[in-house]
């Protein structure tokens, strides 16, 4: 059965004969967005899989392989994969300590990570992690992914070094020693067409053009810039050398991150396609799935973890894409340039590419968006500062995983100053005199309990309540209680007890069916039942504490004879009715 199931959950993930019919209703239009996202894709690739310290091959071969797959099996019509800057800043620590070998080991266990989360459906987490999280990550990534660039843009050799702020600054330290502002001149040009050329007209690839620009005046004004270098005419063979069995284990946690950030990553970009178009919507799960699948198979062919890429992404919405056709057509272009062009592509400089990344660093950052987060309230600049500073500082995973527990904690106690104790005014719970009022309220005191009851927040209840003086009954109304979980029933069982020692009786009105279950499991309800303590509202709580204090001799008992509506006896417990409240009863409990 066990077995079915999961074969009946992979099935539903596979690709479908919906997919094939939507990709032939506009074939000439998802053709020409591939062609488009492939222009803009070819340099960011080739810098990113410099980047990741494994060359520029990689990069393609991540565009190639993990493209068409993802788009195949992927959630998104629109969604295109491979290299980003994000998955280049987790690879680097993983090249240099394991090389080509390690990539290919934690790609294959974050692949299947990604099947396994798909399988578990677990794709529809996206939407619990916060905006400034979102946010504060994307800005720590932008910041990484031009701190990278420094050596490259500078024309300086890579300094030793697992820290961007540590290899940038020795970067710089180089640079500063044998000055030569030739590639620096070309990295700035080459952003600046790019930033610029976007905002004069966003539909040119300014990218590719700026490159071409680039590789030419390097060519022939023979400025001595380091060129990429010799590229293999085609994708490599499949390759399975994996690192030792003894080393796998030190492999874990990198795999859990590149696992964490393609399913973060990929679900976002999918996201922000959906938001700029009508109609389209992703499957979060079958996202995962494609996921999944393209990273497994891309180290296989020399290339990296890939994620879905919120640019490339958004080239291909803006361009007309309307289904996979799109991406399959950018992953194929790509694939034409890496057999028939590899010549000339391995002649574009470095530092060009350094100024594409540097432009993209930029572009990441929203300004607006951050302006409106820090402006909103001081825990949500407080949890993108955060992220930001430990995306910089430490690694994605961290920082994402202190920004959702920073999150948390700030979202629990926003949560617990909503629950509130507040006194309820005994003259409207019953048809007493003023009198009676006055001397009741020597004796008697109703509180109302307002929100959760819960471990963030109960605690304050029971300073309040265990404070109480000249008191012989407590009544607790809780039909206004959102939640209960077992520490905020523990510490309502500890003040009944605490109440008791001291002679005080807790009676409760209103208690809800839903959380019956964990107030008996800590035994509050056992309390209660031995103290004929439980009431369905309010004033019959009243009248029960009224008769107790007449029977014991606190109250006179002229006045319980002179009572207009005395009460034959104790009511018993609500939970021995089964009888619905009147109207009447139900606005007052």
């Amino acid at each position: 059965m066990a077995r079915a199931g999961v074969l009946t959950r992979i099935t539903a993930l596979l690709p479908g004969r919906g997919d094939l019919e939507q990709m032939r209703r506009r074939p000439r239009r998802d053709l020409l967005a591939g062609l488009t996202v492939a222009v803009v894709a070819l340099p960011l690739a080739l810098g990113f899989g410099v980047s990741s310290g494994l060359g520029a091959e990689a990069g393609l071969a991540t565009a190639v392989v993990a493209g068409a797959l993802a788009a195949v099996f992927g959630g998104s019509n629109l969604q295109v994969s491979g290299p980003t800057g994000a998955m280049t800043v987790v690879l680097v620590p993983i090249v240099a300590d394991h090389g080509p070998s390690g990539v290919l080991t934690v790609g294959l266990m974050a692949g299947l990570m990604l099947v396994a989360l798909a399988l578990l459906r677990a794709g529809g987490s996206m939407r619990y992690v916060p905006a400034p999280v979102v946010e504060g990550f994307t800005l720590g990534i932008a910041c990484v992914i031009g701190l990278q660039q420094i050596p490259n843009a500078l024309g300086v050799d890579q300094p030793d070094g697992e820290r961007v702020l540590g290899v940038a600054l020795s970067a710089a330290r180089d640079f500063a020693a044998h000055p030569d502002w030739t590639a620096p001149a070309l990295a700035v040009a080459v952003a600046a067409v790019m930033l610029l050329g976007a905002r004069w007209k966003p539909t040119v690839p300014f990218s590719i053009l700026a490159v071409i620009g680039a590789t030419l005046l390097s060519e022939a004004a023979g400025l001595g810039v380091r060129p990429i270098g010799d590229l293999p005419s085609g994708l490599p063979a499949p390759s399975f050398g994996f690192v030792d069995t003894a080393a796998l284990g030190s492999l874990v946690a990198p795999a859990v991150a590149v696992a964490a950030l393609a399913a973060l990553e990929s679900l976002l970009s999918a996201s922000v396609a959906d938001g700029m178009t009508v109609g389209q919507r992703h499957d979060p799960d079958r996202e995962l799935f494609g996921q999944g699948i393209a990273n497994i198979a891309s180290p296989l062919f020399g290339g990296v973890p890939a994620t879905g890429a919120i640019a490339r992404t958004a080239v291909n919405v803006r361009t007309g894409a309307t289904s996979r056709l799109a991406s399959l057509a950018h992953a194929a272009v790509l694939a034409v340039i890496v057999f028939a062009a590899a010549p000339l592509v391995s002649r574009i400089p470095l530092a060009a590419l350094a100024g594409v990344l540097l432009a993209t660093a930029v572009r990441m950052v929203e300004v607006g968006s951050l302006r409106a987060m820090a402006r909103a309230t001081r825990s949500d600049a407080l949890i993108l500062v955060l992220t930001a500073v430990a995306t910089l500082v430490l690694d994605l995973v961290l920082a994402v995983i202190i920004g959702l527990a920073v999150a948390g904690v700030l979202a629990l106690s926003a949560v617990a100053r909503q629950a509130r104790l507040a006194p309820l005014p005994l003259d409207r719970q019953g048809d007493h005199t003023d009198a009676e009022h006055e001397l009741l309220s020597e004796h008697i005191v109703a509180y109302r309990v307002d929100g959760p009851l819960f471990f963030a927040a109960a605690h304050r209840f029971l300073l309040e309540l265990t404070e109480l003086a000249d008191v012989r009954v407590v009544i607790l109304r809780m039909s206004h209680v959102s939640v209960v979980d077992a520490t905020g029933a523990l510490v309502l069982k500890d003040v009944m007890e605490k109440l008791a020692r001291r002679g005080i009786v807790v009676m409760v009105s209103g208690i809800r069916p839903e959380h019956r279950r964990v107030l008996d499991s800590v035994g509050v309800l056992d309390l209660l039942r031995h103290e004929d303590g439980e009431y369905a509202t309010t004033p019959e709580a009243i009248r029960a504490a009224r008769d107790r204090l007449h029977l014991t001799g606190v109250l006179p008992s002229a006045r319980a004879a002179d009572d207009p509506a005395p009460a034959p006896g104790p009511p018993g417990p609500a939970a021995s009715t089964s009888a619905a409240p009147s109207a009447a009863v139900r606005e007052t409990s």
